[in-house]
C-alpha cells in the first residue's frame, strides 16, 4: 500500500487532520507522477506531542541500544537502495546512476560513519570532583532540501538518533517521495514509536509550526538563506536552539602553476555535478589574468562534454533542474551575465536545442566576468560557471572572501605550502585543496549567512547534544 498520502506519526501511517494536497512533478517531463498530502499546524502538533512522549524513554536509552537501531536502519536501507534511487531521480531529475551512487550513496555513508561515531563517542567524562554530561537536547525539528535529499534526511536523522533525541521531519515538498520511503525504512527497522515522525507540508504550513512550537527544543535546517531567516525569526519566540546549513556562492582558485587544463575541466565537473543544485558548488572559478582566455578555452571543452538529457536516459550525464521556479531563476540570471557584458564561452539561455520538454538548462560558462555581475555574487543554482580573472593570489583571494555566504572555498597548486596559506584566510567552513576525495568524517557548514553549526561524524552528534555540569559528583578527599 502506498503511503503518499499519509504521515507517519508515533509509529503508524495517519490520514492528515485536514485534507489537502500536492502533484509531484517529473522535471524530465513536467508531468505529475504522484501526489502528497500537505500537512498543517494540526499535524505537526500530532507529531511532536509523539516526540515528546517517546522522548521520555528514548532520551535515557543505553548507547548500546541506539548503535543497534542505527544498524538495523541501515541495514533496511541498502535493501531499500534501488527504491529510494528511483525516487530521488523522479522527483529531483538526478540521472538514474547518480541517484544510485551518490544520491543514495551518500545517505548510506552518513549512517555508517554515525554508527562508527557512536560507538566510540564519550558522553561524559569526570572533571575534578565533578561530573561533565553530554545529553539529548530533546525533540528536534528537521527541515531538508529538495536538493540532496538523503544526504540532509541522513545528517540530521542520523546523529538525532545516536544522541537520543526524538523528532519530527519535515521533507522539502518538491521531492517528498524519498522521504516517505525512509520513514518506511525507519518503521521496518523497529525504531520505537514515537522517535522519528514525519509530516509532508511546505514552509508556511508545516515549517513555521515546526520552528515557532514550544515543545521543539531545537531546529535543524538545510535550505535557502532565505527561508533560514524565516525560520529563526519563527524559533526566536521560544529560545530553541536553530541549526543552519545554508546557501553559497563558493570560489574555486586556481593558482598560476597548475596544471591550466585539468584544474579547469575538474572544476566544470564540480561546478555542474547534481546539474549544480549544490550549495557547495565552485561556481565562481578565478584564474590568472594572463591565462583567462587559455582557461575559458578549457572551459568550453570540458561543459561540451557535458550530455543533458532525461534522468532515466543512460547517457544523460546532467539531467534537468528541479521545478519551473528554479528553471526561471536559472534563465534569469544566465541573461543578466550577457546583459552586464560577461563573454558567454558555452551555454547559454533556453534549452538544449533538442528537449522542448522539462525544466533542461544548457551548461553554461562565462569568462570576463567582473566581481560586480549578478552571477558573481548571486546562488545560480544550475549548471553556470563564472571565471574571474585575477592579477594577483592576494586580489583573488579578497575577491573571494567578499560575498556574505561562507560555506566553501577551492584551491588548486602544486605548491601545497602556499595552498595551506591561502587555506587559513579563507573566510568559509570548507576549503577544499587539490579536489580531495569527499569525505564523511569532516565537518561541514558555514560562515557568515551560510549558516551556523556543522554537520558529519562527531561534529553533527555534538550539536544534537546539551552539556550538563553535575558538581560534586564525585566526594571530596
Amino acid at each position: 500500500m502506498s503511503h503518499d498520502l499519509q504521515f507517519y506519526i508515533d509509529g503508524a501511517w495517519v490520514d492528515p487532520v485536514v485534507p489537502s494536497t500536492l502533484d509531484v512533478i517529473d522535471p524530465s517531463n513536467e508531468d505529475a507522477f504522484a501526489r502528497i498530502s500537505l500537512g498543517s499546524r494540526a499535524d505537526v502538533d500530532k507529531a511532536v506531542a509523539a516526540a515528546k512522549r517517546a522522548f521520555n524513554t528514548y532520551g535515557f536509552t543505553a548507547v548500546e541500544e541506539r548503535l543497534d537501531i542505527l544498524n538495523r536502519v541501515i541495514e533496511v536501507y541498502k535493501k531499500r537502495s534501488k527504491d529510494l534511487a528511483i525516487a530521488v531521480s523522479r522527483e529531483m531529475g538526478a540521472p538514474r546512476q547518480m541517484a544510485l551512487d551518490s544520491q543514495v550513496g551518500i545517505g548510506l555513508a552518513h549512517l555508517a560513519k554515525m554508527a562508527e561515531t557512536l560507538k566510540n563517542f564519550q558522553f561524559r567524562h569526570v572533571k575534578g570532583n565533578h561530573l561533565v554530561v553530554k545529553e539529548p537536547i530533546g525533540v528536534v525539528g528537521l527541515i531538508t532540501p529538495w536538493n540532496w535529499p538523503l544526504n540532509q534526511i541522513t545528517c540530521k536523522v542520523g546523529p538525532a538518533l545516536a544522541a537520543g533525541c526524538t523528532m519530527v521531519l519535515k521533507p522539502s515538498e518538491i521531492a517528498p517521495l524519498d522521504a516517505i520511503i525512509f520513514a518506511e525504512i525507519i518503521d521496518e527497522a523497529g525504531v520505537p514509536k514515537g522517535v522519528f515522525n514525519l509530516v509532508n507540508g511546505d514552509g508556511p504550513g508545516v515549517g513555521q509550526a515546526l520552528s515557532s512550537h514550544p515543545d521543539i527544543d531545537m531546529m535543524s535546517f538545510t535550505g535557502s538563506t532565505r527561508a533560514g531567516i524565516l525560520v529563526a525569526k519563527a524559533a526566536a519566540d521560544t529560545v530553541k536552539r536553530v541549526h543552519q546549513e545554508l546557501g553559497g556562492k563558493s570560489a574555486n582558485i586556481l593558482f598560476p602553476d597548475v596544471d591550466l587544463a585539468t584544474a579547469v575541466s575538474k572544476g566544470v565537473a564540480g561546478c555542474f555535478s547534481n546539474s549544480g543544485q549544490s550549495c557547495n558548488a565552485p561556481t565562481r572559478m578565478f584564474v590568472p589574468r594572463d591565462r583567462h582566455d587559455e582557461a575559458a578555452g578549457h572551459a568550453r571543452t570540458a561543459a561540451e562534454k557535458f550530455t543533458v538529457g532525461p534522468a532515466d536516459s543512460a547517457n544523460t550525464k546532467l539531467g534537468p533542474v528541479v521545478s519551473q521556479v528554479q528553471y526561471d531563476k536559472i534563465q534569469d540570471l544566465i541573461q543578466s551575465g550577457i546583459d552586464e557584458g560577461a563573454t558567454l564561452v558555452a551555454g547559454g539561455p533556453g534549452r538544449p536545442a533538442e528537449l522542448n520538454r522539462g525544466y533542461y538548462v544548457r551548461p553554461t560558462v562565462f569568462a570576463d566576468v567582473t566581481h560586480d555581475m549578478r552571477i558573481a555574487r548571486e546562488e545560480v543554482f544550475g549548471p553556470v560557471l563564472a571565471i574571474l580573472p585575477y592579477d594577483t593570489v592576494e586580489q583573488a583571494v579578497e575577491q573571494a572572501n567578499d560575498t556574505v555566504y561562507g560555506l566553501a572555498s577551492y584551491i588548486q597548486a602544486k605548491d601545497l605550502q602556499k595552498a595551506r596559506e591561502v587555506a587559513a584566510r579563507m573566510r568559509s567552513g570548507n576549503v577544499y585543496i587539490n579536489y580531495p576525495q569527499w569525505d564523511a568524517g569532516l565537518p561541514f557548514g558555514g560562515y557568515k549567512q551560510s549558516g551556523n553549526g556543522r554537520e558529519y561524524a562527531e561534529y553533527g552528534l555534538e550539536d544534537f547534544l546539551e552539556i550538563k555540569g553535575i558538581a560534586g559528583y564525585e566526594a571530596a578527599e
